[in-house]
């Protein structure tokens, strides 16, 4: 069987990029063809996303794809960041512009739903964790807004395939974030649509990871490369798909997917729903192959992305390295921030949301120019974060954790990296920045290979191998930046 030709999506809320896989014979070669810049925006108060701006975006990356492939492009799959949705029209189209999960509605929509059943009611059913992120409460804020729950919603990975040909489907993985899933099953808690009063028929039907959805139809279909592509559903939630990117043998690691967010967990075979789970806001997110992505979500790199945004807005720039090679010349800090604080949360004047957490422990605030100073706070305390986090899963899953496999775009942070391991004490391991996009490739080809449950989706293993080969197959300078930097690493240890 011939290798198939690919492209991956991967949507992310700062960046999102459109990659093509070709092969060499049998060695694989990845280019990221298209990249460009996504952010939410205000829309009259309210956080929201430019969805024409993605869409618009996506199908230059396709067509710069078509152009680039000398074969037809056999399938492609998108995956992007979880809980946003956007409700539907009856021609398909989106209805408004979807709202960012940043938006501060949901402050209210929580409390009311907490109101009508409680969270540890809500996790005995999901074995997810309370964040008001979570669809859930974004779909229950949408009566706030007028929006009736009867429209039909897709999560925004899934519109991206549905609006290039493919039908309504809730990717399994994408479907367990909503916090609507039911817990250890691939279906739909109807009791919590009916107590919340969420309209199930509005919900898409969930499928498998790996699953074929349809074929590229409307324009982009009319060009050579895209005139028979299938439409997978990868994991499409984007951790997932970094997860699954991880090549990794054994029972005996745990992850970071390093990025805006960082997401600190394991995999599991089953859904641990302890009390001690509980009370620790673990979630048990759906992986690939059948596997439970035991983790917590922990602020990650939006902190100090926020805090350039703001210097930015008042004139100074200053850049993201540049800052990595100040801090690691100073001092340990004074203070380590609770970088889950709800506040740190919300966008604005990061600066100011961090001076006002140290002031409120006891601690003079930092110069507003101290920008090595703010930036050293916020890796020292990620790093902590991250190791209370691991010993958390420790103690709770019993699993002996020897390894930590860093992937994501903080994986090339060199300086927290070496924070990390000196907190967790841990063995770290450095996977590929773009571990969402090997991950989204690696199921594509189990997929078409066949290695696929019909009650799971593709197979663990068959990932895991498709995942080992596509380890190197990024271009020439990024993996020599890798290397690079891991072999910087291991030296500072």
């Amino acid at each position: 069987m011939q290798l198939p030709v690919l492209v991956a999506v991967d949507l992310g809320a700062e960046s999102c990029r459109v990659s093509l896989l070709t092969w060499e014979g049998s060695v694989p070669v990845v280019r990221l063809v298209h990249r460009f810049p996504n952010a939410p925006k205000d829309d009259g108060g309210t956080l929201t996303w430019d969805i024409r701006a993605i869409v618009a975006g996506v199908e230059d990356g396709l067509r710069l794809c078509a152009e680039a492939s000398e074969r037809a492009i056999d399938a492609m799959g998108v995956d992007g960041w979880a809980v946003d949705y956007i409700r539907l029209g009856s021609d398909g189209k989106a209805i408004r512009e979807p709202f960012c999960y940043r938006d501060e509605r949901t402050v209210r929509s929580e409390k009311e739903v907490h109101e009508i059943i409680s969270p540890d009611r809500l996790y005995g059913l999901t074995g997810i964790q309370l964040l008001r992120l979570n669809t859930l409460y974004q779909l229950y804020a949408d009566s706030q807004c007028g929006i009736e729950q009867k429209v039909p919603w897709l999560n925004l990975p899934e519109y991206i395939t549905h609006h290039l040909g493919g039908r309504c489907v809730a990717e399994y993985t994408n479907a367990t974030h909503t916090g609507l899933v039911s817990l250890g099953k691939h279906e739909w808690c109807q009791k919590l649509f009916s107590r919340t009063g969420l309209d199930i028929t509005a919900a898409p039907p969930i499928e498998s990871t790996g699953s074929f959805v349809g074929r590229m139809r409307g324009p982009l279909s009319e060009l050579a490369a895209f005139h028979n592509t299938r439409l997978i559903v990868p994991a499409t939630h984007d951790t997932a798909s970094a997860i699954a990117g991880i090549s990794a043998e054994g029972d005996d690691w745990a992850f970071i997917s390093s990025g805006t967010w960082s997401l600190v967990g394991t995999l599991l075979s089953e859904p641990c729903v302890s009390d001690r789970a509980r009370n620790k806001n673990f979630t048990n997110l759906g992986g690939a192959g059948g596997k439970i992505c035991f983790l917590k979500n922990v602020n990650g790199m939006w902190l100090l992305k926020q805090c350039i945004d703001y210097w930015q807005s008042q004139g100074n720039d200053c850049a993201i390295d540049a800052l990595v090679h100040e801090c690691a010349e100073l001092p340990p800090p004074d203070h380590l921030l609770d970088v889950d604080d709800p506040d740190l949360l919300l966008p604005g004047d990061m600066p100011g949301k961090i001076n006002a957490q140290r002031e409120h422990s006891g601690k003079r605030p930092l110069r507003v120019d101290d920008y090595a100073g703010f930036a050293s706070t916020i890796f020292h305390s990620l790093a902590a974060r991250y190791a209370e986090v691991l010993q958390d899963i420790t103690a709770t899953t019993g699993k002996k954790i020897k390894r930590l496999c860093i992937v994501g775009g903080g994986s090339r942070n060199m300086l927290l990296n070496q924070l990390t391991a000196a907190r967790t004490g841990l063995e770290v391991r450095l996977g590929s920045a773009e571990s969402a996009t090997v991950g989204n490739f690696a199921i594509q080809l189990a997929a078409f290979h066949g290695d696929y449950d019909p009650c799971t989706g593709v197979r663990a293993a068959a990932v895991a191998k498709w995942a080992d080969i596509l380890a190197s197959a990024f271009p020439a300078d990024l993996q020599g930046a890798r290397e690079r930097n891991q072999a910087a690493f291991a030296a500072r240890r």
